[in-house]
């Protein structure tokens, strides 16, 4: 369905597997055929690699091909575009490619820590009327991209189904109660994953920032509403958003990005000189959709563009280091739902529903507020001709 997201302009790098080839290794993906790097390897066509880019691409997961230098990703890309320039895919050699239908794609990358933020200014004011009946910003907002530490534990590739979590909260009555989520919510997100990584007790500038990104994922933080709702003061959230967040398989460059950079949205507030970005092109175009797909087909919930974002990635890499906290090659940092100022660019259904006060429509009259058993969610993205980011979906199962 997303062949044309891979273009050879793209040259995203996921982990691999299939009946061929069992063992997981780095692959990249056009159209609808995947090829295992490491098979091209074999057969002396990356001999022009430094030594180390060679044997990472045999490894099960992408963090030591990650933490190499960006200049390094610049090369593999550059020789991969080159050799399916003047190869057509059907002249590799047997077992270098193989049909995307007859592969097993799994997670990218081993992540250590999971940081979400939240970047969009239009979601945070609908959430706050949502929830407390009131546009409002918090008192940092502006001043800083606020986050928090979520579970990398439970962070899952797409396809994965998610189980419908148990928690803690209010039912209808008022009573605190323990059972099944009712108010079960996807969040359409982006997220950053760590190439190089930082030094424990230095901060990262922002005219540096971008060396430490490896590339980025569609991302959903699969959150339950209610359970969230009774957890969150003072804290913050734990239950209610550690049991699920799918991740795209793909990792798409920031070079594979670059015709798609534009101008980020303006600051509203002088900022601290740390986060004051020297590159007004921090932002990228890149349009983002929400389908819920039921038993009776398929519904459109969210069209929405990742340039409405007040925080941008490198803002997120210089806040998270501002203390002197160090990043690890792996790591994830997620934008938080990317909302636009419009009702079809709700990009939760927190937002779409009032928190829960209405109901939408589905395929085939049905209607919704929040999820329900047996939906999917599938969240897909699209920065330029050929440069995709194809899906990430996930299936609702019954709690346990």
């Amino acid at each position: 369905m997303f062949a044309s997201h891979f273009s050879i302009r793209n040259i995203p790098f996921g982990i691999a597997s299939s009946e061929g080839h069992p063992k997981h290794s780095a692959a990249t993906r056009v159209e609808d055929t995947v090829i295992f790097l490491d098979e091209l390897a074999k057969y002396g066509f990356l001999k022009s690699l430094p030594a180390a880019a060679i044997d990472s691409l045999s490894q099960p997961v992408l963090n030591d091909f990650a933490a190499l230098p960006k200049s390094v990703h610049q090369q593999t890309r550059i020789v991969l575009q080159s050799l399916l320039t003047e190869h057509p895919l059907t002249s590799l050699p047997l077992g270098t490619t193989e049909a995307l239908k007859d592969v097993t794609v799994h997670l990218p990358v081993f992540c250590r820590d999971f940081t979400d933020f939240s970047c969009s200014k239009d979601h945070v004011l609908n959430a706050g009327e949502a929830i407390q009946k009131k546009r409002f910003l918090p008192p940092g907002f502006l001043h800083f991209p606020i986050g928090y530490s979520g579970r990398a534990s439970s962070i899952v590739v797409s396809g994965t189904p998610v189980i419908r979590p148990k928690g803690q909260f209010r039912n209808a009555s008022g009573d605190v109660i323990y059972g099944p989520t009712e108010q079960l919510d996807y969040e359409l997100e982006l997220g950053c994953i760590v190439g190089k990584p930082s030094e424990h007790g230095k901060s990262v500038s922002s005219k540096d920032a971008d060396e430490h990104i490896f590339g980025l994922v569609l991302v959903n933080d699969w959150s339950a509403r209610d359970i969230q709702g009774l957890e969150m003061p003072p804290l913050g959230p734990l239950n209610g958003k550690s049991f699920a967040t799918s991740i795209s398989p793909w990792v798409i460059t920031l070079d594979a990005l670059k015709e798609s950079a534009v101008e980020g949205q303006p600051r509203e507030l002088q900022v601290a000189p740390h986060l004051a970005d020297p590159n007004p092109n921090n932002s990228y175009d890149i349009s983002l959709r929400a389908d819920l797909v039921t038993n009776l087909g398929s519904t459109t919930i969210c069209k929405t563009n990742l340039k409405t974002m007040y925080w941008s990635f490198r803002d997120l890499i210089v806040q998270l280091t501002s203390n002197g906290c160090n990043i690890n090659t792996g790591d994830l940092l997620a934008t938080g739902t990317i909302s636009g100022s419009t009702d079809e660019s709700h990009g939760c259904l927190l937002e779409l529903t009032s928190g829960g006060q209405a109901s939408f429509s589905v395929s085939e009259g049905g209607k919704r507020v929040y999820l329900e058993d047996s939906d999917t969610v599938q969240i897909s993205a699209l920065a330029s001709n050929g440069v995709g980011f194809g899906e990430c979906s996930g299936k609702i199962l019954p709690a346990l």
